[in-house]
């Protein structure tokens, strides 16, 4: 259902045309520029106070960064922690400071002996569940501060190796020392980790020269806009037409419809000990939940040791 339709009636004249949009975004952010700074364009056009983004992307990288709209902010939890798709080229016998074209080189080798057989045999093992030890350069805390404020400062810290997930790695192209790889992995992953491991596994070191996101969760690079396109469309509003709702983050979870006495009882914080539909499968734990109007209204979990549901997350209409 369209956001519109789940307003609730205006007693009065609104001012301004954009202050109930609710919703989520599907921007392609250029080289060149931070994702904060996308967030801060997109609100200048929209005049939108409430806009994030889910899931930063490195100033020289480029492609999908979901953009959340007033209260489709409160969705962005499940943008940054759904599935991804970069593609990215790594370039062999040459490793950076920050693992990326950004950094300074610290260390050239001989690359010359590397073979195609060498490379697949060496990405295949980064499939499946790993240990990747996130980069000094990178906003990840350690003792309240900024990995990236201790290595500008001339710092390095131990840094914990992380659990990530790696669904899939596709050598797409080599051409050496460029290599041209695909990668389809969970949240928490950096793809200039991988440069750095997979330069260190083949012997010669690496770093990432060049990155694009071309998917994150439902948000694709082929259905994106441009904030070049985004400015056309700022004048008369027309920017609207690309939003979608915020249940659209969330379209792959199975979907509950309740009544009005029992979302009244939802948002009030009340769990409610009853069947809200015939089966519940033991291994879905969350629903996307609308009200009788078809009314997305959130998130609901379902608790299997006490037998109830509860609101994981609420969108308050209008």
């Amino acid at each position: 259902m369209n956001q519109e339709t789940c307003k609730p009636a205006q007693s009065k004249i609104i001012t301004n045309p954009v202050s109930t949009v609710n919703g989520v975004m599907n921007i392609y952010k250029p080289v060149g520029i931070t994702s904060m700074d996308v967030v801060r364009r997109v609100k200048k056009m929209t005049l939108l106070k409430r806009v994030g983004h889910g899931g930063t992307l490195d100033p020289f990288a480029s492609g999908v960064l979901p953009i959340g709209l007033g209260k489709g902010t409160k969705m962005m939890d499940y943008m940054i922690n759904s599935t991804k798709i970069y593609r990215g080229i790594v370039e062999l016998g040459i490793e950076t400071d920050t693992y990326d074209v950004q950094g300074r080189v610290i260390r050239k080798s001989d690359n010359s002996s590397v073979t195609i057989q060498q490379i697949e045999d060496c990405i295949s093992k980064f499939i499946g569940e790993i240990y990747q030890v996130p980069p000094m350069y990178s906003a990840l805390k350690v003792r309240g501060k900024r990995l990236y404020d201790l290595a500008r400062s001339g710092l390095e810290v131990d840094r914990e190796p992380r659990k990530v997930k790696v669904f899939n790695i596709a050598l797409l192209n080599w051409t050496s020392p460029l290599l041209e790889i695909e990668v389809e992995c969970g949240k928490g992953f950096y793809m200039r980790s991988l440069a750095y491991d997979l330069g260190n596994m083949i012997g010669c070191g690496a770093y990432l020269k060049e990155l694009v996101r071309i998917r994150t969760g439902h948000f694709n690079a082929s259905d994106s806009t441009s904030l070049i396109e985004l400015e056309k469309r700022s004048n008369d509003y027309r920017w609207k037409k690309l939003v979608k709702g915020p249940d659209f983050v969330v379209s792959h979870f199975p979907k509950i419809s309740v009544d009005s006495k029992v979302e009244k009882q939802l948002r009030n914080g009340q769990p409610i000990s009853r069947d809200l539909q015939e089966i519940v499968s033991s291994s879905q734990k969350e629903y996307r939940i609308y009200n009788n109007l078809g009314c997305f209204f959130g998130m609901l979990g379902y608790d299997f040791s006490s037998n109830e549901w509860k609101m994981q997350r609420i969108i308050n209409s209008g």
